[in-house]
């Protein structure tokens, strides 16, 4: 007796990869080219099999998010409607038996910092005497630098010790060598669908209609060199060897419970960056430090919402393309518990915390941090954007330490 050709796949409706997700990632099986699929439970289902679209054949999102906001929403209801019927059992692989690859070709990376209490706790740290801790530009404009697209890689990349130059306040000279205050930043990666022309912004209203979906993202992130090299023109070495996200992209479309509205601006933005209404995301963060949960950060305190970040990255005429990345910098909420850096949660290594039964202030070879998050769906579901995950080898560069 022969396996039917098609079977009808049990997910629960609560699943957090249910219906109301479907989330878009690049999967391949033993000696198989990557293609596009989505996460429908314990299952990744081919898109080219069961929608018969050769534009997931490939091994990139890219080619699929270029065709547009209309085409997505087409193809986000003709995914579900495929999957509450009889699916090609050929289209159907188990979740645990499938290898994920970065899920878009990275065009562009930015990194903002648009966390009013993460800028805030950094402003007390780093400028205890000044009575202001935020920078008198912070709340006029979404402060961000560029990264390296290069060194953005999927969850499950090993993430090798940097080296650098780094200066303590004590030292006479600066030396070279290992960082020693190696940190993690839980933040939320924005993934640009289709870009604009440059000479051409794109207005903070209009923004959504730019914007597939969102990925985790944690930017590794050197202390000790950033320290040295940041002043006057910002982070370079110290941020650029690696930033990891999560290898599903969960669809904007997917996000219209998450919706909430952001911290009261004040004072006024400027009117390229103003929204009829605010909007941010009620998204909860994890931070997993060696297997225990130390941090749980709140993307629904962010100050700066994701439609003023990409505003305000184009607004000079600057383009974007199919593929840019940009960041949202550290999630931070009020509670110390809430804290999305170690550099925070330890107050710069002066509270050590407890990690698996061990006293901890930055992270040493062997350590490994996971960040996981979940927002509202529909009917009380919740939406789970997997995970980002990435484990420290020692640095391959000598040098003193």
């Amino acid at each position: 007796m022969t396996a039917s050709p098609t079977l009808r796949l049990d997910v629960a409706p609560d699943d957090l990869f249910g219906l109301h997700n479907l989330p878009y990632g690049v999967y391949s099986l033993p000696g198989r080219a990557p293609r596009v699929g989505t996460r429908y439970g314990e299952h990744v289902v081919d898109l080219a099999t069961l929608l018969g679209d050769e534009v997931f054949t490939g091994p990139s999102l890219n080619p699929f998010m270029a065709q547009g906001h209309d085409r997505w929403v087409q193809v986000r209801s003709a995914i579900a409607a495929a999957l509450r019927g009889e699916v090609p059992r050929e289209a159907v692989h188990s979740a645990a038996e499938v290898t994920l690859h970065l899920p878009f070709d990275v065009a562009d990376y930015v990194d903002f910092y648009a966390s009013e209490h993460h800028a805030a706790n950094l402003g007390r740290l780093f400028r205890p005497d000044n009575p202001e801790p935020l920078m008198p530009n912070w709340k006029h404009l979404p402060v961000g630098y560029h990264g390296r697209a290069a060194s953005v890689v999927v969850s499950g990349t090993d993430i090798v010790r940097p080296a650098g130059q780094r200066k303590g306040p004590n030292d006479p000279a600066p030396v070279f060598g290992p960082s020693v205050r190696l940190d993690i930043e839980a933040e939320l990666g924005f993934v640009v669908g289709t870009g604009n022309a440059l000479g051409e912004p794109v207005a903070a209203g209009r923004a959504e209609r730019h914007l597939f979906g969102v990925v985790l993202f944690n930017d590794w992130s050197a202390r000790d060199i950033q320290a040295w090299e940041y002043v006057p023109l910002g982070p370079n070495l110290g941020k650029s060897f690696a930033s990891t996200v999560s290898p599903w992209v969960v669809p904007l479309l997917a996000l219209t419970e998450a919706r909430v509205r952001t911290p009261v601006q004040e004072p006024e933005v400027l009117p390229y960056l103003a929204l009829d209404v605010p909007w941010g995301l009620d998204i909860d963060l994890e931070v997993e430090w060696n297997g225990e949960v130390v941090s749980r950060p709140p993307y629904s305190a962010m100050y700066w919402s994701p439609a003023q970040m990409l505003a305000h990255l184009t607004v000079n005429g600057a383009p974007t393309r199919t593929g840019d990345l940009f960041a949202s910098g550290t999630v931070s909420g009020p509670a110390k518990d809430q804290r999305g850096a170690f550099i925070e949660l330890t107050w710069g290594g002066a509270e050590p915390v407890t990690v698996a039964g061990e006293r901890r202030t930055f992270l040493e070879d062997g350590d490994e941090v996971v960040l996981r998050a979940t927002a509202p769906g529909p009917g009380g579901t919740r939406i789970g954007f997997g995970e980002a995950r990435g484990r420290v080898l020692p640095a391959r560069h000598g040098g003193e330490v």
